[in-house]
Order: C-alpha cells, then structure tokens, then sequence
C-alpha cells in the first residue's frame, strides 16, 4: 500500500510551532505533499529540511514568504521537476515527482483573487497542469494530481454555493475547468467513496466558519482513469488542526 497525504499548511514555519514533525511521525505516509509552504528550505531548520525518515524536496517562489510547495518521501523519486512554465514556476506552484510506477504531481493552484483579479493568470496554469498530465499519461505514466485546487467544483462542494457564485474559487470559468479536466479522463477519487454534503478542507478564519463547518472542498487527489481500480480510500482528515485547510488521504494497493 502507498500513502500520499496532501495539506495546504498555510506557512511551514506556522505549523512547525504547532507539532508538524510529531503529526507527520505519527501518520507515517509514503509521500506528504504540502502547499502554500511560504518559505525556501535555506530558510529553515534540519526538523523541516531532514525530517528522520524523510527527504524533503522543495520549490520555492522567488517571492519570500509567498506560495511554494514541498514534499516529504520515504523513498527518493528517480526523478523531480517543476512544471516547466517560467510564470508558474517562479511562484513555486508545482513539483513532479516520478516513481517506476507512479507519478505524483503537487500543486498549489492560483487564487483568482477578488472580481477575478488573477482569474486569467489561474486559467492559464489550469490549462498547464491538464497539458502536462495529459503528457504524462500518454507517455504511459499512472498519476496522482494532489493539491490545493483553490476550487469547489459543485454546489455540494461548499456550504453556500448561491452566495459565492461571483467569488474566487466559485467562479464559472474555474468549475468548467473541472469539468473538462475530469472529463478528460481524471477521476476526483473523494467521490468515489463519498457522495455526502459537508465534506469540506477549507475554513475561513471569520465568523467560527470551522466550528459551524461552513467550508469548502478546494483539496484534492485526483487521478489517471488507468489508475482507479488502485484507490483503496480517499478521505478528508477534517479533524487535523493547524491550517485554514485540513489533510486529505489516498491510498493505493
């Protein structure tokens, strides 16, 4: 079995303070991809950049303390790269991460920010990351796409979808997105396993929105069409505590 477990931590150095290293102990998965790492690995201590047990790999923005994904594996990939689009790449959005019989694709996707302010911008890498994964499988690769999408693709995705149907993350163009990438072939593996309302992996910090569970599902493990019958479970770790987002877990045999 292999573990992948995703997380926007909403600053590295935050959820450090806040038991990262034990929680990550504790859980023990093959890969943890993480978003939203606000930080380059010069930036920090040997507890984040030599977990025991881990090698850590990062892609950082060129921006300080903005963006950047990174991921922790048990088991060196034989190869990395960045998606290979210099505007995306600068903002440290993505890494790929390639095993013999697996690929995985991290990815802290845009915010198209207020009145779609990045709406363009965030289309364009959208329209990046189905080329790329669209590349990858037919070069024969199996691949999971994890990561902060930044969109609920359904109204049962969020908990007031008529209210927020001109706002980021909601946006019209955003979910035909989603619909063409999974009708392109890829599979939103939590739904195979969940068909209930208020499942969510976003939670404003106003108002008590996570004490209420007013949130939305914007995490994701989505996978190649090939690659189904090998997703044992898909789960949203709702009660992990530390970020404005929770976890979400795939398993596969």
């Amino acid at each position: 079995m292999t573990t992948i477990l995703s997380w926007n931590v909403n600053g590295i150095r935050a959820i450090q303070k806040k038991g990262f290293s034990a929680w990550l102990g504790a859980q023990a998965p093959d890969i943890l991809c993480v978003q939203e790492t606000k930080a380059s690995a010069d930036q920090l201590d040997a507890e984040l950049t030599s977990p025991p047990g881990y090698t850590a790999i990062w892609a950082a923005a060129e921006r300080k303390g903005y963006s950047g994904v990174a991921a922790f594996v048990r088991a060196a990939p034989l190869a990395v790269e960045v998606l290979g689009v210099p505007e995306f790449d600068v903002e440290g959005r993505t890494l790929i991460l390639h095993y013999p019989d697996l690929t995985v694709v991290n990815c802290y996707f845009p915010n198209s920010q207020e009145e779609g302010a990045r709406l363009a911008y965030k289309v364009a890498f959208c329209a990046a990351v189905l080329g790329k994964c669209d590349e990858l499988v037919a070069a024969g690769k199996d691949l999971v796409l994890c990561g902060d999408y930044n969109i609920a693709h359904l109204p049962i995705d969020l908990a007031n979808p008529k209210a927020n149907v001109h706002n980021p993350g909601y946006l019209p163009e955003e979910r035909a997105w989603m619909d063409g990438f999974l009708g392109a072939g890829y599979v939103d593996t939590f739904r195979l396993f969940c068909a209930a309302p208020q499942q969510y992996t976003w939670w404003s910090y106003r108002f008590h929105a996570r004490e209420k569970n007013i949130g939305w599902r914007i995490d994701y493990h989505c996978v190649n069409e090939r690659l189904r019958r090998r997703v044992c479970a898909s789960t949203i770790m709702a009660e992990v505590m530390g970020s404005d987002h929770c976890p979400v877990r795939i398993v596969l045999d």
